[in-house]
């Protein structure tokens, strides 16, 4: 089966259920017109399908491989690599000056939608690129933007993130790396990093690092971090790649899935590096980086749940077996418990969608506004985020299982490739904070403004559950009752002590989004009436699991304590 971009479902999310079209009122964006927003996706769409997709099975089968210090990549990577660069899709919401198209993030989003369902594995790539040339556009020196940023946005060189070390993982102000400076404006940076994505291949021509490290006078903790960029080949007078840095992949993992994706442990020993952002500041610098990231894999995992659903919905049409009791197809598309999981993962895909295209949304027009309206913005951004990330990624990983349990047997047979979307999608649900981690800032960081972006949220859902009331009463009256019961939760939350907070945040987190995905779905039949039975399914059958959810919130941290660690280990 190929990949078949869902176009359709993307232009009505972002037209009837977000209302995107907003964004060309701004003059920020007012380029992003709906005749261009349609010309993206169906190029976008067509270079997934007809370039990414096919090289997806070779990743896998095939992985990247470190061969005398260089890491090659796997069969037609470097082809379809070639072609997101040419295409501009490197630098779509780049600033212009820089050779970027300036659009929005709700676009680019969705082009990483089409991507990561195409493959995964490689459209990791530019991803930590836009995520370093935000940083830098941010945070670097004229000299680095001038140097840089038109080669990263033109995708000749590509971008990568080194927080990890072996002893410090979620901990980064354990991180040991240093950096000396040499009196000439550059530093000597010394540590090994690991887990870091396409932290070396031969696709580009140059590879950026962006490098946490400790200065001298560095005090332990976050707090003492700086922020190098330490490429892989020095730049030469013309702004090309010179001398080879004293930077090397040492090895490779061999992981459960994105085998294509290389994932090095990368040796820096005494690397010349560039400072980005001012001393000691460098967590603010990459959380610049690491925030831009968060949205790119709750889409990830978006990604991986729409092709794992086209896939098991092509074989559930295809499949006899068995007589059923609505057709005499007998295809297992009509027995009930197979439509129960197709329409489980079309309405979690659906919700994830919306909710990532949002929290971009809430994004842009940040950045389109000013004053108050942009704090407004801002701050919804912000409360969306761990939520895209961590339901993005848990959708991702639930509707691909779901995707083999709808192939049966053959789903478990690597041919059908219905296992490789699970063990592709798996590490999204780690990596760039665990949703553990996500949730803690929701419930945390999150709600120190007293939980008012979450109650602007709410009154959202609020609004559409009166709006539905003449229509769709008995939807309205659930959508209404959900949201009271996750404003109450969230009251509970914010009298609460952190670890209570922290040990409901996994719930509440889960909880939140199933509502939104009620509030999103219900705007969507609203507006036509062919998806109606979608947001039937989900505000009756998913959506009730909120407020179960929430009872859980409520118990606070006790009950994950009332066995002692020896009790665990008997």
């Amino acid at each position: 089966m190929t990949y078949a971009p869902p176009i359709r479902d993307m232009q009505f999310t972002l037209d009837k259920v977000i209302g995107a079209d907003r964004l060309a009122q701004t003059d920020l964006f007012a380029d992003a017109t709906p005749d261009t927003v349609e010309a993206i996706l169906l190029e976008a769409g067509k270079l997934s399908a007809e370039v990414l997709a096919p090289v997806n099975r070779d990743g896998d089968l095939t992985p990247a491989r470190l061969e005398n210090g260089v890491v090659r990549a796997s069969p037609g990577f470097a082809e379809a690599y070639k072609a997101i660069a040419e295409g501009g899709w490197v630098g779509m919401n780049a600033d212009p000056e820089h050779g970027g198209m300036g659009l929005p993030m709700i676009l680019t989003t969705a082009v990483g939608e089409m991507m990561n369902s195409a493959c995964l594995a490689l459209a990791l790539n530019p991803l930590m690129t836009q995520g370093q040339i935000e940083a830098l556009e941010h945070h670097a020196s004229d000299e680095i933007k001038e140097l840089y940023l038109p080669k990263l946005t033109s995708g000749e060189w590509t971008g990568t993130m080194n927080l990890t070390e072996p002893q410090a993982g979620s901990d980064v102000g354990a991180l040991r790396s240093k950096a000396e400076p040499q009196g000439d404006g550059t530093y000597k940076v010394t540590g090994q990093k690991v887990y870091i994505t396409w932290g070396d291949h031969d696709v580009a021509e140059n590879i950026c690092h962006l490098v946490l490290a400790r200065l001298p006078d560095g005090v332990p903790g976050t707090k003492g971090i700086s922020l190098f960029l330490v490429p892989k080949f020095l730049p030469d007078e013309n702004g090309n790649p010179g001398v080879a840095n004293t930077l090397k992949p040492i090895s490779l993992e061999h992981k459960l899935g994105l085998h294509g994706s290389p994932t090095a442990v990368m040796e820096f020993e005494g690397a010349t590096g560039w400072m980005v952002g001012p001393e000691h500041g460098g967590m603010a610098a990459m959380f610049t980086m690491m925030n831009n990231a968060r949205l790119g894999v709750g889409v990830q995992g978006l990604g991986i749940a729409e092709a794992a659903y086209q896939k098991a919905l092509a074989y559930a049409q295809d499949r006899v077996q068995g007589a059923t009791m609505v057709s005499d197809t007998n295809t297992i598309l009509d027995h009930a418990d197979v439509r129960r999981m197709l329409m489980q993962m079309k309405a979690l895909t659906g919700t994830a969608r919306a909710i990532c295209l949002d929290t971009a949304f809430s994004l842009d027009m940040a950045r389109a506004s000013s004053g108050d309206e942009a704090a407004k913005w801002k701050a919804r951004g912000a409360f969306l985020t761990p939520i895209a990330k961590a339901f993005g990624t848990d959708v991702g990983s639930e509707v691909a299982d779901l995707g083999i349990q709808v192939h049966g047997g053959m789903g478990y047979i690597e041919e059908t490739g219905a296992a490789q979307y699970a063990r592709d999608v798996r590490v999204t649900r780690i990596y760039e904070g665990t949703n553990g981690i996500q949730a803690m800032d929701l419930v945390g960081r999150k709600l120190m403004d007293g939980g008012t972006a979450g109650e602007a949220l709410l009154g959202e859902i609020e609004a559409t559950a009166k709006a539905a009331r003449a229509d769709y009463p008995d939807l309205a009256d659930a959508l209404q009752d959900a949201g009271e019961t996750l404003a109450s939760t969230m009251d509970w939350l914010l009298k609460a002590e952190m670890n209570d907070r922290f040990a409901g945040s996994v719930p509440f987190l889960r909880a939140f989004a199933l509502v939104l995905g009620g509030h999103y779905l219900l705007r969507g039949a609203m507006a036509q009436d062919s998806r109606l039975p979608l947001a039937q399914f989900h505000i009756l059958q998913l959506m009730p699991q909120a407020a179960a959810l929430c009872a859980a919130v409520v118990q606070g941290a006790a009950p994950l304590y009332a066995l002692d660690a020896e009790a665990l280990a008997s």
